[in-house]
């Protein structure tokens, strides 16, 4: 298959109007468990839809209780900032454009990586957010999920 063949077989497995679905969530979700309990990982996993709303959340057994709140907030935040957490948290350092931008959003968000917008070909289609372990550990995991995403796509029935 060419390019356009592989575009036009995705376009057509998920509808004209792209989309999160629970589906691809729930793969990803579970991709991205099988990856965390590799590296030894804990994590707690939240996607949510383009809107920002969780489409479903998934806590590892031992993961940290906060983490659940904090792996939602890092979901939302992507998508409403349509940018990592990542690179959000290196606007908002203290002289930076976007200082103090966490206390927007009545808190709700976060400027630590491990958040990251799901886009197909530039479409946001929603927002993975990935706590339980260092920042960095947090934002690999988080940016595995996003190239395990784009594959999820071409591979979704």
């Amino acid at each position: 298959m060419d390019y356009t063949q592989i575009v036009d077989a995705v376009i057509n497995r998920l509808g004209t109007a792209l989309r999160m679905d629970l589906d691809i969530a729930k793969k990803l979700i579970e991709g991205i468990e099988k990856e965390s309990a590799r590296r030894g990982l804990k994590a707690v996993i939240a996607v949510c839809n383009s809107q920002g709303n969780p489409m479903a959340v998934h806590s590892m057994d031992g993961a940290y209780l906060a983490s659940f709140d904090i792996a939602l907030k890092k979901a939302y935040t992507s998508v409403a900032m349509k940018m990592s957490t990542k690179e959000l948290g290196e606007l908002a350092q203290p002289g930076g454009p976007l200082y103090g931008i966490d206390k927007a959003d009545n808190g709700r968000l976060i400027i630590f990586g491990g958040g990251v917008p799901l886009r197909y070909q530039g479409i946001l289609l929603g927002g993975l957010g990935v706590s339980g372990g260092s920042v960095q550990e947090d934002s690999s995991m988080a940016e595995y999920g996003a190239a395990l995403f784009e594959r999820l796509l071409f591979n979704h029935e």
